[in-house]
């Protein structure tokens, strides 16, 4: 009995342990299989929120804090979470993260994959070539600032923030080239072309003071018709602790797209610092009104570490073919010029 109790007792062992290894070596490799799928749920959620934001940014709601303008003033650099997510993916060598991963790159490259070659002038043909410069009320040097704008050989130069310590400067250095100019307030206009019907566009926020005056509207007579051209510097934007407060901005912004179309020429140029990006909603009243080039981010603020272009030059039965910014003067923004075909 003790060797049938024996061989029992090894016979079982063997059995047993080798039901068992075949089946955890079933399951686990089943497990791996599986896992790979399984796993990384979170970056993947995470791809699909990032995909929608990108996708359905005009849904995001606008209070408290003006949460939709200010995702939207910096929707391009969203497309930065995609390798961060692929990097998360690889880290937890999930599948399902990977595929999700693709979503946002895919609706990125949908809304700006057309903005990714490098901008620049440009070999087509062109009738007029605009530029657009905040110069900066504190501007160390705006004779210099005026002697690189005209390198550009813009045929028309629309200024911001020329406040009454650097305009002489200004109107000294570019008379000879540009014969045509009108100021109004802190922004003003040179140009080749004869200039008329010279007035103030009024774009004050009803809160602002008096003396706020920050748009104009001129008649700019070129070989190939008269165009309207508006120079408008709208208010400044702050992010706080609240958020974004674009009150004031969004309050111009209507009455710019007011005056904008109630213009009676068919053809019109609008430049200006408008102080938000052209997918910020803040500048619908504007850009309902207006076309949107669809050339290079050209990004003009701030001008040491650009992130956006503020500075905008937009178009109504003319086109912008291509648009680039210049390299920075003594101002906090980039100049920005385009080329205008009519």
């Amino acid at each position: 009995m003790r060797q049938t109790a024996d061989t029992g007792d090894g016979a079982a062992p063997d059995s047993d342990s080798g039901n068992s290894g075949s089946g955890d070596h079933s399951g686990a490799s089943g497990g791996r299989r599986g896992g790979r799928w399984s796993r990384g749920r979170v970056p993947a959620g995470l791809s699909v929120v990032v995909a929608l934001l990108l996708a359905l940014h005009r849904f995001v709601p606008n209070t408290p804090g003006r949460v939709g303008s200010l995702l939207e003033t910096f929707l391009p650099w969203l497309g930065l979470a995609v390798p961060l997510l692929l990097v998360l993916a690889a880290v937890r060598r999930s599948y399902t993260a990977l595929a999700a991963s693709l979503a946002p790159a895919v609706v990125w490259l949908v809304l700006f994959g057309g903005l990714l070659p490098p901008g620049g002038p440009g070999e087509g043909g062109h009738d007029l070539t605009a530029l657009q410069h905040n110069v900066s009320d504190v501007n160390p040097d705006p004779q210099g600032t005026a002697a690189r704008l005209l390198d550009a050989g813009a045929d028309i130069i629309a200024l911001e923030e020329l406040s009454p310590a650097v305009l002489p400067a200004f109107r000294s250095t570019l008379a000879a080239d540009y014969p045509h100019h009108a100021a109004q307030g802190t922004v003003g206009l040179w140009s080749k072309f004869p200039l008329s019907g010279v007035r103030k566009v009024d774009i004050k926020p009803e809160a602002v003071g008096e003396g706020w005056d920050r748009g104009l509207r001129a008649t700019a007579h070129t070989p190939r018709g008269e165009i309207a051209v508006y120079v408008a510097h709208l208010p400044s934007i702050r992010l706080g602790v609240g958020g974004l407060k674009s009150e004031w901005r969004d309050e111009s912004s209507v009455l710019l797209g007011e005056a904008l179309a109630a213009e009676p020429l068919d053809r019109v140029i609008l430049l200006g610092d408008l102080n938000s990006t052209l997918d910020d909603r803040g500048l619908r009243p504007v850009t309902s009104r207006m076309s949107t080039p669809d050339t290079d981010f050209a990004f003009s603020w701030p001008a040491k570490l650009p992130v956006a272009r503020i500075d905008q030059i937009l178009t109504r039965s003319v086109r912008v073919t291509s648009l680039w910014t210049l390299p920075a003067t003594d101002s906090d923004h980039l100049p920005v010029a385009a080329r205008i075909r009519f």
